[in-house]
């Protein structure tokens, strides 16, 4: 086995020992597992399919939770985003604004 020393960034080192320890692994552990995800020659596709895949396959994607048929927004929810959705400025006034 070998060893490898790296030099990174303390922000990185500090989230690498956060989602080690959220998995319950070794920063060690975690970072050996995305590596090997991310040097598997096996898997077909362009890169970024590949990556990701890669990635699944050693459980280290996040769940990004329900995506076709998820439950459609309350009437109450529509109301909210229409008010939102409507307020402020027409594009019309921001476009004219910028001819004078």
């Amino acid at each position: 086995m070998h060893q490898l020393t790296l030099r990174i960034g303390d922000e990185l080192a500090d989230n690498l020992r956060l989602e080690a320890k959220k998995r319950g692994k070794s920063v060690n552990a975690l970072v050996a597992t995305v590596l090997s995800a991310l040097l598997d020659p096996a898997l077909e596709g362009d890169e970024f399919e590949r990556l990701r895949a890669r990635l699944e396959r050693a459980g280290l994607l996040a769940d990004a939770g329900p995506r076709r048929g998820a439950r459609a927004p309350s009437e109450k929810q529509l109301a909210q985003a229409r008010r939102v959705a409507g307020s402020g400025k027409n594009l019309s006034e921001y476009v004219s604004e910028g001819r004078d």
